[in-house]
């Protein structure tokens, strides 16, 4: 499986995102698959993607959260979580993405 975090330039979730896609893969005991950044650079490269803001997490290229409406704009996403709207998904809810993925 392809792990993508896809982001554009100067997004303040990035860090905060790979760090809940890490812990995640950690949980689920798969250390072994590497997250891959892709910097989004213009409305060009969100083509294909399964972009829908930054950050988007993709598996094998379909967004884990297909809530997440398909953008070419070079915006920030927000997430809905436990406690309320925030930039990044939960650990929680990125681990139970990635397993609904087949991870």
């Amino acid at each position: 499986m392809r792990i993508e975090l896809l982001h554009i330039e100067d997004c303040p979730n990035t860090a905060k995102a790979l760090e809940q896609v890490e812990a995640a893969l950690a949980a689920l005991g798969r250390e072994d698959v590497s997250v891959h950044m892709r910097h989004i650079k213009s409305p060009a490269d969100t083509v294909g993607t399964g972009f829908a803001g930054s950050p988007t997490i993709t598996a094998n290229g379909s967004d884990i959260f297909p809530d997440g409406a398909p953008s070419s704009d070079l915006a920030c996403r927000i997430y809905p979580t436990p406690a309320g709207h925030t930039g990044v998904p939960t650990v929680d809810q990125v681990i139970k993405a990635l397993t609904n993925h087949g991870l």
